[in-house]
C-alpha cells in the first residue's frame, strides 16, 4: 500500500490542475486515470472539436463573400483536416502524465475503484490518502434503443477518417449542432434529429429558431418532435425508425443526446458517497457525503453548465480549500457557447426575465447590417442584453453571430465587475473593432 495526502480519480483539466497546485504546497499527490490524461477536452473535446470547426468558418466566409470581391469557391478536405487535428491531439496525454510525473505526481493509468474499507484499488496498487479527489468526468450518453449497439458518439466522429456522404445525430444539445455544422462544411448530407420543439432549450428560444431555420436554409434536415426508437443495419447503411412512422436511411449515426456521469465503476458505494443520475452530490466545500472524499469537475451533480473553465475553477478553490485557506466556493457568471456559424452565446440573465419583470430592460439589436458583419457580408447576427434598469448595469446577454465567443467574454467582464454602462462607454477602444460596437448594443 501507498500513502498520499491528497489521491485524485482522474487526470483531466480538473485533476490536473489540482495536482499541479498541490505541489506547489508540497504535499503528496497521486493522480489515477484510466483513459487519456488531459481528460475529455484537449483530447476528445472541445480542442479537437473547434480544430475540426476551423473547415466550417473558413468555407462559410468564402462562401459568403462570393460576389462580393471573391470568387472561387474552397472545400473541405476532411482527412488533412484529421490530420490536423490530430498533430495536435495525439501528443496530449503522454505530454499531460509527463508533466505531472515532472512535478513529483505518483500517475497510476490504472481503473480504479473504492474498497470497502475506504482505500482506492488502482490496478495492482492499494492507495490511501488523507483526503480523495474525485474527477473522473463525463462520457457521451447512449439512448437505450433498439439497435443501440449501431450508435456511435461524439469521441467517432472528432476520429473519423472519412467523412461519410450522409450522416445523422440523435439529440439536439450543444454537441448535435456544432457536429452537424462540422459534418455539413465537410460536404455530407446532414440530418439532425430532436425529440422535442426545443433544442438548445439553454438558450433563448427565438435565436434558437433562427439558428435553426438557417441550418436548414444551407441544406441541413432538422427533424423536430422527432423520437427514434429503433436502428436496424442494413447492408452498408443504417434505417432509423421512430413514431408516426418515422424512417431515415443513412450512413452513419450519432447519439448526441448530452453526456452522463462515469461515477458506475469506482465504487461509491463502499464509500456511502451520495450520487444522482447528474453526478456525485456535493456540498458548497465541493465536499461529498463521505467527508475526506471531494468531487469536482463534470463528475458533480449541479445545474451550472458543465464546462472546463468551471472545472478549472474548482480546482483552483480545492486546492486553497484543501490547504485551509477558502469558505465557500463562489462561481462567477459562467458564460455558454455553441460554436458554428453562426455561434449562439449566453451569459447571466436570460432575456425572458426582462418580459417578467420590469426592474430590467431588454435591449434588442438586429446588427446584421452593422459594419462588423457588412465586411464579411455575414447572413445572420443579433444581440440581446438585459439591463438592470437601477444600477444601469449588464446582467445577461445572448449573441448570435460569428462573433459571439468574443463579444459574450465582454459582457461576461461586464457583469462579473458590475460596470456600470457609463463607465464602459467613457473608454476610448480602437475602432473599428467588435469592442467599439459594444456601446451601441447597451
Amino acid at each position: 500500500m501507498k500513502s498520499y495526502e491528497v489521491v485524485i480519480l482522474g487526470g483531466g483539466v480538473a485533476g490536473g490542475t489540482l495536482a499541479h497546485l498541490l505541489r506547489r504546497q508540497n504535499k503528496t499527490v497521486a493522480v489515477v486515470e484510466d483513459n487519456l490524461f488531459g481528460g475529455t477536452c484537449p483530447n476528445r473535446g472541445c480542442d479537437p472539436k473547434k480544430i475540426l470547426l476551423s473547415g466550417l468558418e473558413v468555407t462559410q466566409t468564402v462562401d459568403n463573400m462570393q460576389g462580393n470581391g471573391i470568387s472561387g469557391h474552397v472545400s473541405v478536405n476532411w482527412p488533412d483536416l484529421m490530420r490536423h487535428k490530430r498533430q495536435y491531439t495525439d501528443p496530449i496525454s503522454n505530454a499531460m502524465q509527463h508533466s505531472l510525473v515532472s512535478d513529483g505526481v505518483d500517475t497510476y493509468h490504472e481503473h480504479a475503484a473504492f474498497t470497502e474499507d475506504g482505500y482506492l484499488q488502482a490496478g495492482n496498487n492499494l492507495l490511501s490518502a488523507d483526503q480523495f479527489v474525485i474527477a473522473t468526468g463525463q462520457r457521451p450518453k447512449i439512448l437505450d434503443i433498439v439497435g443501440k449497439e449501431f450508435f456511435k458518439t461524439s469521441t467517432d466522429f472528432l476520429n473519423l477518417n472519412e467523412m461519410p456522404a450522409d450522416v445523422t445525430f440523435v439529440g439536439g444539445g450543444y454537441i448535435g449542432f456544432e457536429l452537424a455544422g462540422i459534418a455539413h462544411a465537410a460536404g455530407a448530407k446532414v440530418h439532425l434529429i430532436h425529440h422535442n420543439s426545443h433544442p438548445l432549450k439553454q438558450f433563448d428560444s427565438q435565436l434558437v429558431n433562427e439558428v435553426v431555420a438557417h441550418l436548414q436554409a444551407i441544406g441541413v434536415d432538422v427533424q423536430l418532435n422527432t423520437d427514434v426508437n429503433a436502428i436496424e443495419k442494413q447492408g452498408d447503411r443504417y434505417c432509423i425508425s421512430g413514431d408516426d412512422k418515422f424512417k431515415l436511411t443513412t450512413d452513419m449515426v450519432f447519439c448526441t443526446a448530452g453526456r452522463i456521469p462515469n461515477i458506475d465503476t469506482i465504487g461509491l458505494e463502499n464509500m456511502s458517497i451520495d450520487a444522482d443520475a447528474h453526478g456525485i452530490i456535493v456540498n458548497n466545500y465541493l465536499q461529498s457525503s463521505n467527508r475526506k472524499v471531494f468531487a469536482m469537475g463534470d463528475v458533480v451533480s449541479t445545474s451550472r453548465p458543465k464546462l472546463t473553465p468551471v472545472a478549472g475553477f474548482e480546482a483552483n478553490y480545492l486546492a486553497k480549500h484543501l490547504n485551509g485557506n477558502s469558505g465557500k466556493i463562489n462561481f462567477p457568471e459562467i458564460p455558454t457557447l455553441v460554436f458554428g456559424q453562426p455561434s449562439l452565446a449566453q451569459v447571466g440573465l436570460p432575456s425572458k426575465v426582462a418580459d417578467d419583470n420590469k426592474h430590467y430592460l431588454l435591449i434588442t439589436n438586429d446588427m446584421t447590417k452593422w459594419y462588423s458583419y457588412h465586411r464579411l457580408n455575414e447572413p445572420l447576427a443579433k444581440a440581446k442584453v438585459v439591463v438592470d434598469r437601477d444600477n444601469e448595469t449588464v446582467v445577461g446577454a445572448t449573441v448570435l453571430s460569428n462573433h459571439a465567443d468574443y463579444l459574450i467574454n465582454l459582457f461576461t467582464s461586464m457583469i462579473d465587475n458590475q460596470m456600470k454602462i457609463d463607465d464602459f462607454n467613457q473608454q476610448i477602444l480602437a475602432y473599428p473593432t467588435l469592442a467599439s460596437d459594444v456601446q451601441y448594443l447597451i
